[in-house]
């Protein structure tokens, strides 16, 4: 049976970018209040007594009901109003085809036999949409790791830079360059230094899948002004920012009433799709753990807010319930917390992490707008500079979430 052909009528070029833009831009910030707060850190969210039903219908439904749903929130069709009308909306502005595949050809010197299986099939995807006016001659592959993308990509009568921070990685991948009889420059290099320009000429064609953040970031704005006439980024990890808050790219970015902290700029992040059933197991503990502690502290304080707790150890979950309460209490540095019903106060944890994740849902209509939000602001960066731009998907998101791919050419 022939392969089902790729769907790119909704690749966003031209005007289309700045008009998507703009809708999601209005539907962000006029439903912010939905979205902007946490359940996990609100026991009650300011929403819920505008929609009470919507609030009692999610509240009343177990672990296992949101664990089927985090994936896909907008199958819950037979949710409350207005969970059904926000997912017909954010389906629609969320609409954004595959870039148009090519074959590549098979990859020699057995390229993938270090690389985990994931990882190659992300490679392969993206590297399949690399598709310029002009064959690029020289490709530089942004925080490349061991530089698996760049090798793949590696053609007669091109070049290859590799650009990482890690030296261990730095060596490691000079030595497969060379195990492979690959010609590739492997340069050691923060690209947030001051002297990361140097790093960058007009002859290269910049690629980076999943840079995080400012890196990514960086790599349009250094690329850009060397005079780069094309580049490919995969962009990832919005939150990984030196700043406290989302500073805009764009002119329309600026124009915009939105602001993002850092809490915001996570949404997009918190699906997942790779967990395995112990993984899931060991981060819903420590969440029912520190929800419970959350339900504690607010009474010992007297304080009916959220006591931000920092990041513990994996070996604290194998700590009785009361141990762990305890020494996490003395971290905080709260001078008593009582004998309170330690089996009471650890079911209600897990109580509350039903109830989080179920509520988190609502807020789960909304991961993929801002994320569309996020690299078309990018976008429409490039397209300031003189780039034409395409955003399209290039592997589905059982494979990766972050599937957004900018092409941009000069």
């Amino acid at each position: 049976m022939p392969a089902k052909a790729a769907d790119t009528s909704h690749v966003l070029t031209g005007e289309a970018l700045l008009a998507r833009f703009t809708a999601l831009d209005a539907f962000l910030i006029k439903h912010q209040a939905l979205w902007k707060p946490r359940p996990f850190t609100h026991l009650q969210l300011p929403w819920e007594v505008s929609y009470p039903e919507l609030s009692a219908w999610l509240r009343e439904r177990s672990l296992e009901d949101a664990e089927r749903a985090h994936n896909h929130p907008a199958d819950l069709v037979e949710a409350p109003e207005p969970f059904a009308s926000l997912a017909k909306l954010s389906a629609e502005l969320t609409a954004v085809g595959e870039l148009p595949g090519r074959a590549l050809e098979a990859a020699g010197h057995r390229l993938n036999v270090d690389v985990p299986g994931r990882k190659w099939q992300q490679i392969e995807a993206f590297a399949s949409r690399l598709s310029f006016a002009s064959q690029p001659t020289h490709w530089l592959d942004w925080c490349s790791g061991k530089g698996h993308l760049g090798r793949r990509l590696l053609g007669d009568g091109q070049q290859l830079t590799c650009v990482e921070y890690d030296p261990f990685l730095v060596a490691s991948g000079q030595a497969l360059s060379q195990r492979h009889h690959l010609h590739a420059l492997h340069v050691e290099q923060d690209v947030l230094a001051a002297d990361a320009p140097a790093i960058l000429n007009a002859a290269h064609t910049p690629i980076a899948l999943h840079a995080c953040g400012d890196l990514h970031v960086r790599l349009m704005q250094l690329a850009s002004a060397a005079g780069c006439q094309q580049m490919a980024i995969a962009p990832c990890c919005y939150n990984r920012i030196s700043r406290n808050e989302y500073q805009v790219l764009s002119c329309a970015g600026s124009a915009s009433l939105l602001q993002l902290s850092l809490e915001d700029l996570a949404l997009p992040m918190s699906e997942t799709v790779t967990a395995g059933a112990r993984v899931r197991r060991q981060r819903d503990t420590s969440m029912a753990r520190r929800l419970a502690f959350d339900l504690l502290q607010r009474q010992v304080r007297g304080v009916d807010e959220y006591l931000p707790t920092p990041s513990l150890p994996s070996a604290w979950l194998e700590k009785f319930f009361a141990d762990y309460c305890r020494d996490l209490a003395a971290l905080k540095e709260l001078s008593t917390i009582g004998t309170p019903d330690w089996q009471a106060l650890e079911a209600a944890g897990w109580q509350r992490l039903a109830e989080v994740r179920n509520l988190e849902l609502l807020r789960g209509l909304f991961r993929r707008p801002l994320e569309i939000w996020l690299n078309l602001d990018r976008a429409l960066f490039l397209i300031e500079r003189g780039y034409s731009v395409r955003l399209g998907t290039f592997c589905g998101s059982p494979l990766t979430p972050r599937n957004l791919l900018l092409l941009a050419e000069r």
